[in-house]
């Protein structure tokens, strides 16, 4: 094992966090039973808030962000790990009170981690992140109320984003019908519809205040994006339907109805991914593995080295990447 490593470290000061490339040891990591070779990390939302400083979200300073990882175990004290074990991490406060992804080793607790199934590979894993992980949860919660194939079509919002490019990819898969809404319809529409959308539409359709309810087309939806989004499409949920709320990108507040809950049973699933329980990541990444068309996430990813992490953090806060990045921590 080499003495030092190299990692990106966010310090504080009045304003946006100073970015600095710093050489670390084992020393400056914080407690945990497993340490892990990181191979690559990628750039999420929530990577993009600590970077630039928008959302008050670090907790511990100094600090290496990156709430994502995929690596090697290197040693472990924990029972279900040993030297070799491919694993992966998302969430749990990583990135955000404790040392992250965005460095060549991470030393944590080995019950955040879960090994990869064989058909996943380490930079996949990544190129899934806690974005495609987070989809594939929302997936999983249609399902469990019962949304199937044949109920209607389920529409994704913030489709050229990572929650919502992944999303699209696993539904059409499953054989949903699946219409997107991005803003940037006249520039994505063919990515999109090549991930597996039927439709696209200008996510300025439902980003203004609204009815209370409206006509019923949806199904079933996976939103991403939240405010007036999220109540214009539940408005427009059909009677039973379930929509699945997972982010925040237009904002927090949900400036809606009850009308769509007590007029036709709509169900509002919150998608956790931080905090989630460890069987149900496991099932999440078993179904990854079985479901996710490897060809089409090749499609939507695109590389990167840990030094252009600062740079994609500001581009990802201006809705500027399509898709999911992989960031090689070792190039």
């Amino acid at each position: 094992m080499a003495d030092t490593f190299r990692a990106l470290r966010l310090h504080k000061t009045d304003g946006a966090p100073e970015v600095r490339f710093e050489d670390l040891t084992l020393t400056d990591l914080m407690d945990g039973d497993v340490v892990v070779r990181v191979e690559c990390s990628t750039v999420n939302f929530k990577d993009g808030l600590a970077v630039t400083g928008k959302s008050p979200i670090i907790r511990n300073w100094p600090l290496t962000p990156g709430i994502d990882f995929a690596g090697v175990v290197e040693t472990s004290s924990h029972a279900e790990f040993k030297a070799g074990d491919r694993v992966v991490l998302n969430g749990w406060g990583v990135g955000e009170g404790h040392h992250g992804g965005y460095a060549q080793r991470a030393r944590v607790k080995g019950d955040w981690l879960v090994k990869l199934p064989d058909a996943i590979s380490n930079t996949h894993a990544m190129a899934i992140g806690t974005a495609g992980y987070t989809a594939m949860l929302s997936v999983l919660g249609l399902e469990r109320q019962g949304v199937t194939p044949d109920k209607g079509e389920i529409i994704v919002t913030g489709a050229a984003g990572g929650v919502g490019s992944v999303a699209i990819t696993l539904l059409a898969r499953l054989g949903y019908t699946v219409v997107a809404s991005s803003r940037r319809k006249d520039t994505e529409g063919d990515y999109l519809r090549a991930l597996g959308a039927a439709d696209v539409l200008d996510a300025a359709d439902f980003s203004a205040p609204g009815r209370p309810i409206g006509k019923e087309r949806w199904a079933g939806a996976v939103d991403s994006v939240g405010s007036h989004t999220l109540a214009n499409v539940l408005a427009q949920t059909r009677y039973g339907g379930t929509v699945t709320a997972c982010g925040l990108a237009q904002g927090m507040d949900l400036p809606g109805s009850v009308a769509p809950f007590i007029l036709r049973g709509v169900i509002l699933a919150g998608i956790d991914s931080v905090m989630r329980p460890k069987p149900d990541r496991v099932e999440a990444w078993s179904r990854l593995a079985r479901d996710l068309d490897l060809g089409k996430l090749d499609a939507m990813t695109t590389t990167a080295t840990l030094t252009d992490v600062p740079r994609l953090a500001a581009e990802i806060m201006d809705g500027k990447i399509r898709g999911r990045v992989v960031v090689d921590v070792n190039a």
